[in-house]
């Protein structure tokens, strides 16, 4: 019960002390008329039952208003406790609909500046209308009366019961005084012994608020009671604990107190002790199977934790630690499964191509097979986005039947994140890798690692040179976490890194892992992969049935062709999608619709096609070139263009390109004016004329040797004034000595082409064993043009 009775403590020392009102007598101030309009004064932290005297400090400007207002007419103001108390300015739906009409006894302005009133509950109210809510609350009440009760021996047996337990409160807790007693016995009528102790009980203002509408008054007298045997409980138990335990101590004996406390309560409660958890982390320690050095670390810290005091911090770091090391699985592994040919049909099921991943997983279960025990492979997967590297570790864990572990390291630039914070400090943990494994439950997961490319460094460490020991197979059997401080084995776990390209992993991480490129789809590949996977994917998505809809291979086509030009299939999917959801729409408006989506019928739901391969195979004047290039996404087409202009023989660039790209240019230009005579072109035409070539698209930075060769023909072909081929593209670097170099990203170059309708490619001679490994029949539509020096490129690609 709250010391609310002490109001002289509240107010300056000359102020008199006013006493608890009983309704038995009629107030003084009259009766107030409810045809009036009242004010209102919402209250956020307490309930103001009638009879009661309590003073309210007042801080928000309406409810001071309101106040200022009440105090200058008849001195009634209706009180109303707020629905929600952190609301700092409420509207009138936040006020509860029953209050107390109180009477301004008096109002005091405190040192501090502000205002505290005196008021006296009188009776409860229903808030019938709300008039204003501007410049104060005020509205239109009804009054509410308390319904008799026949005072017979039940009733007045619980008005005594009620009456014993407040004197009991009120003796056993040190912060009532003894005078309250006092008043209990001085309160001879039942209604306001009832506001008084609902008033002054330890409850939360909802509770207050739901006995101050009860108007049967045997029925509050019942809540009452309940609340009062509550909270007599509850000090009772508090003086029990406080009896077994020394009271007079210093601030170390302070914290043992405490503790002690909390154990009394557990106990009362049937809860476990500190005692019986340590009990229970011996005995899944004793069913463990671990290293031997890893069950002395165990013992230690478990002889640490009895010694130490559950209040204090360290012992929570302890136990996470202890439970940290019973929750790895530290020889624990799940049982490969050795069926090749299952294994075989559910990579081919999940990925069409991969064909060299396929096999690599295969000859590593064929090994493991024979031999029983062998060093899981460090395999890193580097292709273009959407080619299915990172599903692809999905289905190995599917085929091997072993838990599947995705980690993502882009952005990563923490080492803390790899080997984990030493656990001294508050909040240390494992790094990713062993709370990784420790979810998995065993040690030998298939564990992804996902765009490794991507690993940044700062100044919190470089998480690349962590990653070194993890993929090293001669040191991952005894990898160390700062957090654990014992070698965990990561021998057994095959992990697979992902990467978008080589160039931006670390060198001496790339050497730890056996790369295994993955190239491009091509149009045939997409079509399979569509066929097999996204339609299906796409339609179970947006909730349809096979019936509903069905997409032929020319549709298909058509989407592939027009709509994507893409080395992965995620843009293929988002195109499916937008089929699926047009039709998904016309099927729940029950519209009349076409099941089978003709070719013809795409433009409509995709807009206008996006790409276009006519543009590659239109005649250009003399000076522009096709060229081919790779890019992280895969491979793409590109213009090189050149116009010759009066002058005085400089070269401009343009078109973003880098160092790369413009030595190429010059090396083109150097080349050409030396073999000018066997080009048939006159020496003052390098004195009297500027060269400028550009390269379209200017907004994307471009870069790399690739593009010597087409700088050279389109550099010839303006000179010559001879077109170039309309069906032909080209790539490969250039010397000054006239020599073709082979170049990188082959496959998703020709790929490139023949998904832009191109008939004929033009490369270096060096660079024929890249094609032939290439399903001759995604390229069978391509003719191939090998060339060594730059003049065979003039021969090819120039018309007479």
């Amino acid at each position: 019960m709250l010391d609310e009775l002490n109001v002289l403590s509240l107010l300056d020392d000359d102020v008199e002390f006013l006493p608890i009102v009983s309704m038995e007598d009629e107030p003084e101030g009259g009766e107030f008329d409810t045809e009036k309009i009242l004010p209102l004064l919402p209250l956020r932290n307490t309930v103001l039952f009638p009879g009661v005297v309590i003073p309210i400090t007042v801080g928000r400007e309406r409810s001071i208003k309101a106040v200022r207002k009440a105090n200058s007419g008849d001195k009634f103001i209706g009180v109303l406790t707020q629905i929600d108390p952190s609301l700092e300015e409420p509207s009138g739906e936040d006020l509860s609909e029953i209050g107390t009409l109180a009477r301004i006894m008096k109002m005091l302005k405190m040192p501090d500046g502000s205002t505290t009133v005196i008021i006296q509950g009188r009776e409860r109210f229903k808030l019938e209308s709300l008039s204003t809510e501007e410049p104060f609350f005020s509205g239109i009440i009804s009054m509410l009366d308390i319904e008799a009760t026949d005072e017979d021996q039940e009733f007045e047996a619980m008005m005594s019961t009620i009456k014993d337990f407040a004197e009991q409160i009120i003796n056993l807790s040190p912060n009532i005084p003894t005078e309250a007693a006092v008043v209990l016995k001085n309160i001879d009528k039942s209604a306001f012994l009832l506001n008084f102790i609902s008033s002054n009980l330890q409850i939360t203002n909802q509770e207050k608020q739901a006995l101050l509408e009860l108007s049967e008054l045997k029925e509050r007298a019942n809540w009452v009671l309940k609340h009062l045997h509550a909270e007599l409980q509850l000090l009772e138990l508090k003086n029990q604990i406080q009896s077994k335990v020394q009271t007079n101590i210093d601030k170390q004996q302070r914290d043992y107190f405490l503790h002690q406390q909390l154990k009394t309560i557990q106990s009362e409660l049937g809860e476990n002790t500190d005692e019986s958890e340590i009990s229970k982390l011996k005995a899944r320690a004793n069913l463990k199977q671990w290293p031997e050095v890893a069950a002395k670390k165990f013992n230690k810290e478990i002889n640490r934790l009895k010694r130490l005091n559950p209040a204090i911090p360290d012992y929570s770091l302890s136990l996470n630690y202890v439970e940290t090391l019973l929750d790895l699985p530290w020889q624990e592994v799940s049982i490969d499964k050795f069926d090749l040919k299952k294994a075989t049909k559910v990579l081919d099921a999940d990925h069409f191509g991969l064909e060299k991943v396929k096999k690599r997983i295969l000859e590593h279960l064929a090994v493991l097979k024979l031999k029983g025990n062998m060093r899981a492979p460090i395999l890193c997967l580097v292709g273009p986005p959407g080619v299915g590297k990172t599903s692809l570790g999905r289905s190995i864990a599917t085929a091997l039947d072993r838990q599947y572990i995705r980690m993502s390291l882009g952005g990563l630039n923490d080492e803390s994140e790899i080997r984990g914070h030493r656990k001294t400090y508050i909040g240390a943990m494992p790094g990713r890798i062993i709370q990784s494994i420790r979810k998995a439950k065993v040690s030998n997961p298939v564990f992804i690692l996902d765009e490794i490319d991507k690993i940044g460094n700062s100044f919190k460490g470089d998480p690349s040179s962590a990653l070194l020991e993890v993929l090293d197979p001669e040191q991952n059997s005894s990898f160390y976490d700062n957090y654990l401080e014992v070698e965990y084995d990561l021998s057994k776990v095959m992990f697979i890194a992902t990467a978008n390209s080589l160039s931006a992993i670390h060198p001496a991480l790339r050497d730890r892992m056996e790369v295994i490129q993955i190239e491009g789809y091509s149009l045939e590949e997409k079509l399979e992969i569509a066929r097999r996977h996204l339609v299906k994917k796409q339609r179970v998505e947006h909730g349809l049935k096979a019936n509903q809809i069905r997409l032929n291979k020319k549709v298909l086509q058509k989407v592939v062709s027009e709509y994507t030009r893409e080395s992965g299939v995620r843009e293929l999917e988002r195109k499916i999608a937008s089929i699926m959801r047009d039709t998904a729409k016309k099927v729940a408006m029950e519209e009349e619709y076409a099941v089978t989506i003709k070719a013809t019928d795409i433009e409509s739901i995709l807009g206008l096609r996006r790409y276009d391969k006519d543009i590659y195979k239109n005649e250009n004047p003399p000076g522009v070139v096709i060229g081919l290039a790779w890019t992280q996404v895969g491979g793409d087409i590109l213009f090189i263009e050149c116009s010759l202009y009066k002058g005085s023989g400089k070269l401009v660039l343009t078109g973003n390109l880098g160092d790369v790209m413009k030595e190429s240019a010059t090396t083109a230009m150097s080349y050409i004016r030396t073999h000018a005579t066997k080009l048939g072109i006159e020496e003052k035409v390098f004195e009297q004329t500027d060269f400028h070539i550009h390269v379209p698209e200017g907004a994307i930075p471009k870069d790399g040797p690739s593009a010597g060769i087409s700088m050279f023909t389109a550099l010839s072909s303006a000179l010559t004034q001879r077109k170039v081929k309309p069906f032909l593209a080209m790539t490969g670097e250039i010397t000054l000595r006239g020599k073709v170099l082979p170049v990188g990203g082959i496959k998703e170059k020709i790929l490139a082409a023949n998904r832009a309708g191109l008939k004929e490619v033009m490369l270096s001679s060096f660079n024929r064993r890249n094609v032939e490994e290439i399903n001759p029949n995604y390229i069978k539509k391509l003719r191939f043009h090998y060339i060594d020096n730059m003049m065979d490129a003039i021969q090819v690609a120039l018309s007479s």
